[in-house]
């Protein structure tokens, strides 16, 4: 008796690939990068989780394909971090920049991303993610300066900041001028944010007015 012919997605087929990235976007968005796994995405593509291995090779790589990234933002932090602490943040916004020059100008998820992150809140998500775990939260920790946390999110509102301004908004002359004439004007308050002292945030105390 001839045997059936299988039905369904082979497991080599692009379309597998496409149903990977589908479900990790969902779940990056949804979970953060630290807590989607492999297995969790691999289920939600109703793939093996070799499959996503065979396709990416790592979490991080997955992460960067599913942004439509050039390069992994895990990728850049040796470089970043190689060399005198105090000058991290041109490093930093250097390769940033890098990135973004080439995936920001064109129609590539990370684009849509930005542009769509003011109303959606899984964009908004990825965008987090991107910048507060994949970039900027494993910078901080590998800095082991102080509150790691406060410092990515004040580095995160200066490069989004510049992001949207640049490339969304298009303001002038921020648009059309050269990464290397922005590093210099952005990288002295990144780099006060990344290793210099920072006060207490103020408590709602302090902004109660004086009983008189």
């Amino acid at each position: 008796m001839p045997a059936k012919p299988r039905t369904g997605r082979t497991p080599g087929s692009p379309d597998n690939r496409q149903a990977i990235l589908d479900a990790a976007g969902a779940q990056f968005a949804e979970l953060g990068y630290d807590r989607a796994t492999i297995r969790g995405i691999a289920r939600a593509a109703g793939v093996d989780p070799a499959l996503v291995y065979h396709y990416f090779g790592s979490k991080h790589r997955l992460f960067a394909d599913t942004m439509e990234l050039p390069v992994s933002p895990a990728d850049i932090l040796p470089d970043v971090l190689a060399g005198d602490r105090e000058t991290v943040a041109w490093r930093l916004l250097t390769a940033v920049l890098g990135v973004w020059e080439e995936a920001l100008p064109g129609q590539s998820r990370v684009a849509a991303v930005l542009r769509s992150s003011v109303t959606h809140e899984q964009s908004a998500a990825m965008l987090r993610e991107f910048l507060t775990s994949q970039v900027l939260g494993r910078l901080t920790r590998a800095l082991g300066d102080d509150r790691p946390e406060l410092r990515a999110s004040l580095a995160a509102s200066q490069m989004v900041g510049l992001a949207m301004s640049r490339y969304v908004l298009k303001i002038e002359p921020l648009a059309s001028a050269a990464p290397e004439e922005l590093v210099p004007l952005y990288a002295p308050v990144v780099q006060h944010y990344l290793t210099g002292p920072l006060g207490e945030l103020p408590s709602r105390a302090r902004h109660t007015e004086p009983v008189s």
